[in-house]
């Protein structure tokens, strides 16, 4: 049975009261696991390790008077060998998806243990982050193209729920009409060039890193599964109970780490590069405003719900026979308090579900974006915040004007015109009307019903844009 907020206080401060004549100073770990790679986990962990903003929230009075601290990381590049190491007691937090998760608290109950959920990290509530990829020369162009083709995914990850998804919904039977095979992610980007698989569905940031490198491109995105995906933080409920305070402590990092992103997302992307090797231009793609997923620490319905969906999967899938209870499995008491130390409004922010807004102004008129349906922008090598622009035309009109230039663009961006999905202005697909207005699409699908709808023209980047590699004078 959970406690109230209020009993946990209670219980500190017997606790605090029955310890304090203790006179020996206590080490306590803090041992946390990470998904460095996995980008959208970085305000959970990445974050707060370089920054070392754990240490100004570590309780160091009452029965942590005296206390030592033995923090840990260790990085992980999956769920399911962080969680081997929760189970274990090797940890006491770890950061992975939905899907993960469930299984985390499902080995915790095997093993006669417990795990909580106690934050997301960041989400969408559509499903974007996962997605699917072909190789870069495939004929393949929307998921109706996969039948009869051999499709790999990490097995029990998020992206396998989102792929079962997206098969059900075609009507197909996964077990006949497609041959899905597991693969790990850096062993499908080498199978993507190779042309050895047909497609490879993956969780954050795979699915757009690969395109971004030029070896896939995307032609499914999560967001029209419509399920809810997540990453969130779990933490060993013993070792939660015993110390609450240090939860607290954790997750007030967390909520600072995230602040920082918003703040300058830019500047932490180029870290988050320096550390993961991922690059800044797919890290801004997630963390920068109107980002492909929302970085949001409050447990909204579609999260939870994505929890349960979660658990039902991986029964269905028989990787676990275990009866989670999501609606215990998931505790927001340590983040709620956490927000309220931090004098933060956790209801307030639990019925917020916008994107990191856009608050910028045009680069060719400098007015005010009143809106930003079809926004472009360019990030230059040399400038250390991304250029904004009302709609791709005047984007491209910009690169067109700056050819000449020498020096090069990290990357442009556009967004899809029907769900306002970020996209790599490399990898969408245009219709150009009569009168040069050009809006961009993920799926040449939607283009191509777009264009007749208005006797467009559908085109590629490069029609477009004038250029495949742009550059853009600094001015």
């Amino acid at each position: 049975m959970k406690l109230p907020i209020h009993a946990i206080r209670l219980s500190i401060a017997l606790f605090i009261g029955a310890s304090a004549t203790v006179s020996h100073a206590e080490t306590i770990r803090v041992a946390i696991g990470t998904q460095d790679t996995t980008i959208n986990c970085a305000p959970g962990g990445l974050l707060i390790r370089e920054l070392h903003l754990l240490d100004k929230y570590l309780p160091h009075t009452g029965k942590y008077k005296d206390a030592q601290y033995d923090v840990q990381w260790k990085d992980f590049t999956s769920g399911a060998p962080l969680t081997n190491e929760m189970v274990a007691g090797k940890l006491d937090f770890g950061a992975m998806a939905d899907f993960p998760g469930a299984l985390n608290g499902a080995a915790f109950q095997k093993a006669g243990k417990r795990s909580v959920f106690i934050t997301v990290l960041s989400g969408s509530i559509d499903g974007s982050g996962n997605g699917i990829v072909v190789p870069m020369n495939s004929p393949l162009h929307s998921i109706a193209d996969l039948k009869g083709k051999t499709i790999s995914v990490p097995f029990a990850s998020t992206s396998h729920g989102m792929l079962l998804r997206a098969i059900k919904a075609q009507g197909w039977n996964p077990d006949t009409d497609v041959n899905i095979i597991t693969q790990a992610p850096e062993v499908a980007g080498s199978a993507l060039k190779a042309g050895k698989i047909d497609a490879h569905a993956d969780f954050v940031p795979f699915a757009d890193l690969f395109p971004y490198r030029g070896i896939a491109r995307k032609i499914y995105d999560g967001a029209q599964s419509h399920a809810p995906t997540f990453h969130g933080a779990l933490v060993d409920a013993a070792y939660a109970q015993k110390y609450p305070e240090i939860v607290v402590a954790y997750l007030r990092a967390t909520i600072e780490a995230n602040r920082l992103m918003n703040e300058d997302p830019e500047k932490y992307s180029l870290l988050i590069q320096k550390v993961t090797g991922v690059e800044a231009p797919v890290d801004y793609l997630y963390h920068g405003p109107l980002g492909i997923q929302t970085r949001d620490l409050t447990w909204k319905p579609e999260y939870r719900q994505a929890v349960a969906t979660a658990i039902d999967t991986l029964k269905l899938l028989k990787k676990t026979d275990t009866a989670l209870d999501p609606k215990t499995f998931i505790d927001d008491r340590y983040i709620r308090e956490a927000f309220k130390e931090s004098h933060l409004d956790y209801d307030a922010a639990l019925a917020n579900y916008a994107k990191l807004p856009l608050t910028a102004n045009d680069a060719v008129t400098g007015k005010p974006i009143q809106n930003d349906r079809d926004v472009a922008q360019i990030w230059l090598t040399n400038e250390a915040h991304v250029r904004n622009y009302a709609n791709p035309a005047e984007a491209f009109a910009a690169l067109d004007k700056g050819r000449r230039g020498s020096e090069p663009v990290r990357v442009v961006y556009v967004r899809d015109h029907t769900n306002g999905l970020k996209l790599f202005a490399k990898q969408a697909w245009y219709v150009k009307d009569r009168n040069g207005a050009i809006v961009a699409f993920l799926l040449r699908s939607s283009a191509s019903a777009y264009a007749q709808q208005i006797s467009g023209k559908v085109d590629d980047y490069a029609a477009v844009s004038g250029q495949a590699e742009p550059s853009l004078a600094a001015r």
